[in-house]
């Protein structure tokens, strides 16, 4: 087969994706074999592919082949959400774009434009997922708003709604006036923004005298029915019981009292305003104040906003600042910094606001799911330290608002039958809840026509909760083969900005529906930021296009530049030249391939120094894959990644190849070559779940393959007894060579001259290693001495000292000149250590650490000068 000069991913790509497929290697049915479930973490059903996603496809790929080669039956399922809030806003903008607004539209009109949009836009990112070469079992494709999925949204609602935990309530919730749907505490962003803190004077009925008080929000003045002091401020003691003045609407409002006003804050009294403000809902529903709400549902003044009726919410508060001003009822303005809540979603600015919608009661579900992850570790978090953030919000786990105002999304199983509070039934279906209304109503004559479903939908987290149980279909039947085969699946990998909307309630929906946990471990990535460690965003500019990333580089090489800047947990700060040494590496894998089918192989005796190089490589691939299997067992992919880059890079490239490369234009003997061919092959397959398209190209280039031989289900190496010595012995060799390139480097000497080396041997026998040293170096003799030789240039490795004959081409002088600088630095150098390690204080105060590195620094430097000082004294 002919091997092209270069490496080109574009054509290979498609080429080993569409074998892939053809031969269904991805699919997983259940079997007699271990299996290996993971499920994706859904993306937007409308979304492209950006850097996040690449990365934890990435890693969920890695973890995937490695298990398939490890002979597991893995199976990935791929799918989408259906992100209600997100697909609402995109219809909603299009469908304006055609002059139609979602008011003019039936549920059901506006429904249809929704699918459509779905169909025409949904599922781009997962045909973007096999470009990065995601092996998921594509026949399993699951999206949140299927018809199994979105019957089990309602089978768990009705069931949770008839055990008391779903409940209807009237309260303050996250309003986002953009999207006009409420939103859960988790969907809310705080951020700190540059305010202005207005001083207001209220006049106090009946009397010239007057009240200050501070607020943020100057417009909701037209919605107080209150003024609040604390009982205990002597200051306003003499207000008790009279009544105050609301400038601008003069509606009369009550003075109260409450213990709830802090004195020392601002200037003591409280405007209450209970529509606008969860700790003014408050002291209404205590004090039983009227409640007066100046918004409307898009943040623009009602007619309690009198003539700024229409007006959005930031255009009054800059024309009720001039009127206040105008009329004397603004005293100051002082700069004020505060936190406010935005939509997570559409970074609207959030409204307080009182609504009824439907809440589930979390506090007796989050139980089981707290002592899985903080008490009995049958759920185990990589970092660690996501455990306390877990615990935080857990142990104060708040009734989740579970009711959206849209319409895209599971609508709420909820129908209405009449005028009062209490004529509503929860059901499955509009049958069941006909026969329900029917019973409870005591009236046989209502038809379905009759009955009203709730127009609100379930929050989108309400169905991706079941996720893991659902796409195996474990709502509806709890007891399939699929279900009790792959659940609880293996692994979870997810960014830890969804730990609350996901993770931690997909474990509670475990306990709840299956009596288990979801997943064994949940391996959070980190958030991909860039140089400067801003989060990578469209608005920011600095989130690199995906696929032109794989263009340029090709899929392996963005996989592996990835990974290299990934520490489990940690900020990930991408940088684009690590795509391009994941290319390069790519390269190098390829060239080295090029460069061994390249030799002629032919009926030779092997040479000890390739016989040594052999059993030296095997043993360092062991003890490799030993360091890489740990690395996989906490998680650590980028270091299990770093591990086989030195690996291959370094051992594999850089000395095995070397040792074993025939002369120019000479033959390699067959043991050798089927021996490198073997140990390339399983370099292969611990490279395969990382850089899966070039090592199924190069598998296939080696040898005729069927497609039961093909990589992507070959077997992964087992570990294999090691030679320790061997592997000292190569490191001390490898200083040998290191220092005789050194000085061949320093000295100008040409490689192809060939230099004599003596030995005075003092460490244990090496000589075994000589015929390596011998190849690599060009020496063409090793002798071993008793005594030191003189006029010869010289180092050291450990106790051993090496002598190399200079001949008449060596500057004599220049040399003298040169070892007598850097003998006077190393003694300067040695006498500043000393100095620190005889001081008292340092050594009393320094960590032992410290104290260690200072003490080898002087023991290096004593031994360098020793070695100086010879080569000086030869030289002379």
């Amino acid at each position: 087969m002919d091997i092209p000069s270069k490496y080109e991913p574009q054509k290979v790509e498609n080429h080993w994706y569409d074998y892939w497929m053809k031969h269904n290697y991805f699919h997983s049915t259940p079997d007699d074999r271990e299996p290996y479930s993971i499920v994706i973490p859904p993306p937007n059903v409308t979304g492209i592919l950006h850097m996040g996603h690449m990365l934890n496809n990435t890693i969920q790929d890695v973890l995937t082949r490695k298990a398939r080669l490890m002979g597991k039956n893995a199976c990935w399922v791929p799918g989408t959400d259906h992100a209600s809030i997100a697909t609402e806003a995109k219809v909603v903008a299009k469908l304006k774009e055609q002059g139609i607004h979602k008011s003019d539209l039936s549920r059901e009109a506006f429904l249809k434009h929704a699918w459509d949009w779905t169909h025409e836009y949904g599922g781009v990112i997962l045909e973007q997922l096999k470009k990065l070469g995601c092996s998921c079992d594509w026949e399993r494709t699951a999206f949140t708003m299927d018809d199994t999925m979105s019957t089990s949204v309602i089978k768990v609602f009705v069931d949770l709604y008839n055990k008391g935990m779903i409940y209807r309530g009237y309260r303050m919730v996250n309003w986002d006036p953009q999207a006009q749907t409420t939103l859960s505490d988790e969907e809310v962003v705080y951020e700190e923004k540059q305010g202005l803190l207005y001083y207001l004077s209220y006049p106090i009925e009946g009397s010239d005298e007057k009240v200050t008080i501070a607020t943020t929000r100057p417009e909701t003045i037209l919605g107080d029915t209150a003024i609040c002091i604390n009982p205990n401020d002597e200051r306003y003691a003499h207000l008790k019981g009279k009544k105050a003045i609301v400038p601008i609407c003069n509606r009369v409002i009550p003075i109260i009292e409450d213990e709830y006003v802090d004195i020392e804050f601002g200037t003591g009294c409280l405007k209450v305003t209970p529509a606008h403000d969860i700790n003014d809902k408050a002291l209404g529903e205590k004090h039983k104040l009227q409640t007066v709400d100046i918004f409307n549902a898009d943040a623009t003044l009602n007619s309690f906003g009198l003539h700024y009726e229409g007006k959005d919410r930031f255009v009054v508060r800059k024309d009720i600042h001039k009127e206040l001003e105008s009329k004397g009822f603004l005293l100051k303005t002082e700069n004020y910094i505060n936190k406010v809540g935005t939509s997570e979603r559409t970074k609207a600015i959030i409204e307080p606001r009182l609504s009824e919608q439907w809440f589930l009661r979390m506090e007796e579900l989050a139980k089981p799911a707290i002592k899985a992850v903080l008490e009995t570790d049958e759920i185990n978090f990589f970092p660690r330290k996501f455990e306390n953030i877990y615990r935080h919000w857990m142990e104060n786990i708040r009734d989740w608002n579970i009711s959206r105002q849209l319409w895209w999304g599971q609508q709420i199983p909820a129908y209405y039958y009449g005028d009062g509070q209490d004529d509503m039934v929860v059901a499955e279906s509009k049958e069941e809840a006909l026969k329900m209304a029917k019973t409870k109503s005591d009236n046989p004559n209502l038809k379905i026509g009759d009955l009203k479903q709730d127009e609100d939908v379930v929050d989108t987290w309400f169905s991706s909760w079941l996720w893991p149980i659902t796409v195996f279909n474990g709502i509806l039947e709890p007891d399939n083969e699929d279900i009790q085969y792959y659940y609880p699946t293996n692994d979870l990998v997810t960014a830890p900005d969804i730990i609350f909307f996901w993770v931690a309630r997909m474990i509670i929906a475990g306990y709840e529906y299956r009596n288990e946990k979801p997943f064994d471990n949940v391996y959070f990535t980190g958030i991909v930021r860039d140089k400067e460690r801003r989060k990578m965003s469209k608005s920011l500019g600095n989130s690199p296009d995906a696929l032109k990333l794989i263009e340029n580089y090709g899929a392996d090489g963005v996989r592996v530049g990835l990974l290299l800047s990934s520490a489990a947990g940690n900020d990930l700060l991408f940088d684009e030249d690590l795509c391009q040494q994941g290319k390069n590496f790519a390269n190098k894998i390829w060239n080295g391939f090029r460069l061994v089918e390249g030799w002629e192989v032919a009926d030779l005796p092997q040479p000890e120094a390739s016989k040594l190089g052999i059993a030296w490589y095997k043993t360092k691939f062991n003890e490799t894959l030993m360091e890489i299997e740990d690395h996989f067992s906490k998680y650590r992919i980028s270091d299990a990644l770093m591990a086989i880059y030195k690996l291959v890079w370094d051992d594999y490239s850089s000395w095995l190849l070397e040792i074993v490369k025939p002369a120019y234009q000479k033959p390699i003997d067959r043991t050798t070559f089927d021996e490198v061919i073997a140990i390339f092959e399983g370099n292969l397959k611990l490279l395969h779940p990382f850089m899966p398209f070039l090592t199924e190209e190069v598998w296939q280039h080696i040898a005729e393959r069927t497609p039961e031989e093909a990589l992507v289900i070959a077997q992964w190496p087992e570990i294999k007894k090691r030679d320790h010595v061997l592997t000292k012995e190569f490191d001390f060799a490898a200083e040998v060579i290191s220092g005789i390139r050194t000085i061949r480097k320093e000295k100008n000497i040409p490689m192809k001259e060939s230099l004599e080396l003596l030995v005075l041997n003092t460490e244990k026998n090496t000589k075994v290693w000589d015929v390596v040293i011998e190849k690599l170096t060009n020496i063409s003799s090793v002798t071993y001495v008793e005594s030191a030789v003189e006029g010869a240039l010289t180092f050291r490795v450990k106790s051993n000292e090496y002598f190399i004959p200079i001949s008449g081409a060596l500057d004599i002088e220049a040399e003298i000149k040169k070892i007598q600088e850097e003998l006077k630095y190393t003694k300067g150098f040695l006498q500043s250590v000393q100095k620190k390690l005889s001081n008292e204080r340092f050594v009393n105060n320094a960590p032992e650490q410290v104290i260690a590195i200072e003490r080898k620094k002087q023991a290096d430097a004593k031994a360098k000068i020793e070695t100086l000082e010879k080569s000086l004294a030869n030289l002379g």
